[in-house]
């Protein structure tokens, strides 16, 4: 059916805007949590305990994009609605179960594994059932939901250091529970105007009949090398990109004691966050196909340069320009992803692609900020680990420098391909006539000999 673009989908804008901003909002905000784990649980001269605590934040957030393949799966299987609910119901379970361990090491599992991997299954079908219901409008209403993360962002740390302070880690993360239940409702909103891919197969008889595994996993797309290159490139340039927003806060309690407001930071890069996905959102339209690629290029360029700054920033309003640039670019990055899938895949492919590419980028973004982590703990200060955290963006923007080339080369190749079909249904036409009048003429002589 045609999208009603509007009625009941403006309350599903509205749930899927509260599952976009709890799931990044919490993410987003682990800087806050990863100074008071550091309290909580450094009683004991642990020199990897930065480290160690580094694993709970980066586990979780690699753990969101890593199921991304895998929820695509089932959310074609069963649909948005089931896959949301039980999503936001195992996240719950996992942040609520965080707050009755007595040691770093659980977390690893309750909050890194299970509360992610909840997130991760309520947040992927907030972004197929706007489909469902706008097509003219689903530009501006994907901005209105995207900004959600920046709103939470925005306002969690605040909240979660005032909490922190008066209640205490546990009862904190006990708080947070209530964004996950009311996310856990805001599932049941996802009612599906498209049948899925159980409907249409099981027929009349209701029978469950999976589509054929081509279907279910569509390895295809890696065939398109510009797809290639996109979808290797951007997680080459993710092993930093993750970093500042886990160590950020205790470098500046390193650098300039308790006496700095650094939930501020998070603050900046949150605000800007959103007025750039809703900026470069709105240039994307202007520049034409995979030319938009360049946005990326610049936005990790900035990015890497940005990481790089932070341990010259001697000066708290150093630091704040730097998160006010930072948080710009990272939305324009994010904001351009699906139109750049667009332009790669096509629309049909456009869903398993982008979740092969967070799948991918899973990797990185867990990886990198434990080795920050650990630099800081034998180091002394985190100003190498920042330092190094700024040259992967620079080597992956260089590489997705090549993409509009070889995309164009790619679209002249299809161009040529129906031409040199016609051309050889041609020659084969006349092979076949002069093959017949070769076979007829022996025909004729012999009915004239007779």
């Amino acid at each position: 059916p045609e999208p009603p673009e509007g009625g009941w989908g403006w309350v599903v804008m509205l749930a899927a805007m509260w599952c976009n901003g709890a799931v990044f909002g919490i993410q987003n905000s682990c800087g806050v949590l990863f100074v008071s784990m550091l309290k909580l649980f450094g009683g004991g001269e642990d020199k990897q305990l930065a480290f160690k605590t580094a694993w709970v934040s980066s586990l979780s957030m690699g753990m969101v994009f890593f199921c991304s393949p895998i929820v695509s799966i089932f959310t074609d299987l069963f649909g948005c609605r089931k896959v949301a609910v039980i999503g936001a119901a195992v996240g719950f379970v996992g942040l609520l179960s965080s707050s009755f361990v007595s040691t770093i090491e659980p977390l690893y599992f309750t909050y890194g594994v299970l509360f992610a991997c909840g997130c991760s299954f309520a947040y992927q079908p907030s972004l197929v059932i706007l489909g469902h219901y706008f097509k003219k409008r689903l530009g501006l209403v994907n901005g209105i939901v995207t900004a959600g993360s920046s709103l939470f962002t925005v306002s969690l740390p605040f909240l979660l250091r005032v909490l922190i302070d008066s209640v205490g880690l546990y009862n904190t993360l006990r708080v947070l529970c209530i964004l996950m239940f009311i996310l856990f409702l805001a599932g049941f909103t996802y009612k599906p105007l498209v049948s899925n891919a159980k409907d249409t197969e099981g027929g009349k008889k209701g029978k469950v009949r999976f589509p054929p595994e081509k279907k279910i996993c569509n390895f295809s797309v890696f065939r398109i090398l510009s797809y290639r290159i996109w979808a290797f490139g951007i997680p080459a340039a993710l092993f930093g990109y993750f970093v500042p927003y886990v160590h950020l806060m205790k470098h500046v309690k390193d650098r300039f004691g308790d006496s700095m407001p650094e939930e501020v930071l998070l603050l900046c890069l949150g605000i800007t966050s959103g007025v750039g996905r809703l900026i470069f959102g709105r240039v994307a339209d202007y520049i034409p196909g995979a030319k938009k690629v360049y946005l990326q290029v610049a936005s990790f360029f900035f990015i890497g340069l940005m990481s790089m700054m932070i341990p010259l920033c001697n000066v708290f309003g150093g630091l704040i320009a730097v998160c006010l640039l930072m948080g710009l670019f990272d939305g324009c990055f994010i904001c351009i992803m699906a139109p750049i899938a667009f332009e790669l895949v096509g629309a049909q492919d456009v869903s398993q692609a982008i979740g092969f590419l967070l799948g991918l980028m899973s990797i990185p973004m867990t990886v990198g900020p434990p080795i920050a982590g650990l630099l800081r703990d034998h180091l002394g200060s985190y100003d190498v680990a920042f330092y190094l955290a700024g040259v992967p963006p620079l080597i992956g923007g260089a590489i997705l420098c090549f993409i509009p080339w070889v995309h164009e080369r790619q679209k002249l190749k299809e161009r040529a391909k129906p031409v040199d079909a016609e051309t050889t249904e041609k020659m084969l036409e006349n092979e076949s006539t002069l093959v017949s009048g070769t076979t007829e003429k022996p025909v004729k002589e012999m009915e004239s000999g007779f």
